[in-house]
């Protein structure tokens, strides 16, 4: 399920950054503004993705479930499509999820699957005893706002492969092909994958230059992307005036695992934001600092998009 249409004019490129049209296209579970246009290799290596930022509860799951939408939205990473949105312009392409987390995760394995959300035994190929599961955050959560249960009912396995075939797997396919464009004209990929955090959560770091982080960069422990990658963007954002620390309390979901292959010359980093650096997480409202986290976040594409790949080996 495809439908093409062109990028809206707020989010057109300025003037003399680029002459070819962007385009967007998606499906159900997501939807890709390419930095070039259809048939043109992209510009640079990057690729964006914003798996957690989708805002639609189908039918189904609203249903099922005992918590109200607004409840659900907790999990949602609010505005944070936004925050990339000028990235194409910029030479990145950028791929963000329609459909909400709590209907199906998109950062975790297609199968992570918590048996005792089902009224039947899973098949054998389902991964059901991950720490994500335990703590009820598989491919399709168990638990949202404050750990309450989302489901008024047990699920049938066969919603949730329903679900994986609709979003998660095409949703992949999409950023898979992204990475591809990118190694094929640059030889080398550089993903992104963008996140917010709750405040609670960026209070129990301490950045190295004192107080709450702001951000949190996680490459799996040095496994998912250069180092190199890792300590410019760390400069970058810290030059910024944010505070940065690296992989605690978040390494890097499924995407950043997944993807984060230096040796096959594709190199992942997850970016966590301070949700309460741009928002009321109360009344989930943006505030002043969305503008500029928006511009800081511009700022970073452009010193990726002129970074020499060869730095990387």
């Amino acid at each position: 399920m495809s439908a093409w249409r062109p990028l809206s004019a707020d989010n057109a490129p300025k003037d003399g950054e680029m002459t070819a049209p962007l385009e967007t296209f998606g499906g159900p579970a997501f939807e890709v503004t390419r930095a070039a246009q259809a048939g043109i290799p992209p510009p640079t290596a990057l690729v964006f993705a914003s798996p957690h930022s989708g805002g639609i509860y189908p039918e189904d799951m609203i249903a099922a479930a005992r918590l109200p939408v607004e409840t659900l939205r907790a999990s949602e990473d609010a505005f944070v499509d936004q925050i990339i949105a000028g990235a194409p312009a910029l030479g990145a392409s950028v791929i963000r999820a329609r459909l909400a987390r709590a209907y199906v995760d998109l950062n975790r394995e297609p199968w992570e699957l918590d048996p005792s959300m089902f009224a039947e035994t899973l098949p054998d190929y389902a991964h059901g005893r991950s720490a994500r599961v335990a703590a009820g955050l598989g491919t399709i959560p168990r638990i949202a706002g404050e750990g309450r249960p989302i489901y008024a009912r047990k699920l049938t396995f066969a919603e949730a492969r329903a679900r994986v075939e609709l979003t998660h797997r095409p949703y992949h396919d999409a950023l898979d092909r992204q990475l591809a464009a990118a190694r094929a004209a640059h030889g080398a990929a550089i993903l992104i994958d963008w996140h917010s955090m709750p405040a609670a959560a960026a209070h129990g770091q301490r950045a190295r230059n004192g107080g709450p982080c702001d951000i949190v960069l996680g490459d799996r422990f040095g496994a998912a992307c250069s180092p190199k990658l890792t300590g410019l963007v760390e400069r970058e954002l810290e030059a910024l005036g944010y505070r940065v620390v690296r992989n605690a309390p978040y390494a890097g979901g499924y995407t950043t695992e997944h993807y984060g292959r230096p040796a096959r010359r594709t190199h992942a980093l997850q970016i966590e934001i301070n949700r309460a650096l741009y928002m009321n997480e109360t009344t989930r409202e943006p505030t002043e600092g969305l503008a500029r986290l928006t511009a800081d976040a511009e700022s970073l594409t452009r010193v990726l998009a002129a970074l020499d790949l060869a730095e990387l080996r």
